[in-house]
């Protein structure tokens, strides 16, 4: 298997979402082809974790927390409505 992204951290960020007791998070995924990792914020917690080192849970939560504001900021742009449009 040739990836030309292997070892190419990606990220990505859900919408908003909001729970029963109108809390407001939205989650932040990283993969880099071979190991994933789910963190929600603005808590910056790694929930799920399939193959990053425990040092590396750890690097991703700190980048969580100090990036929070603008991955607040691309959660809040998500519109997911969008994908039904135009159908």
């Amino acid at each position: 298997m040739n990836d030309l992204n292997a070892g190419e951290l990606n990220m990505a960020v859900s919408a908003i979402c909001q729970n029963d007791k109108g809390e407001k998070y939205a989650f932040v995924t990283f993969s880099d082809g071979v190991r994933s990792a789910e963190g929600k914020i603005p808590a910056c917690k790694i929930l799920k974790n399939g193959g990053f080192a425990d040092i590396e849970v750890k690097e991703l939560e700190k980048y969580m927390a100090e990036h929070l504001k603008e991955l607040k900021k691309l959660a809040a742009n998500i519109d997911i409505f969008s994908a039904f449009k135009g159908e």
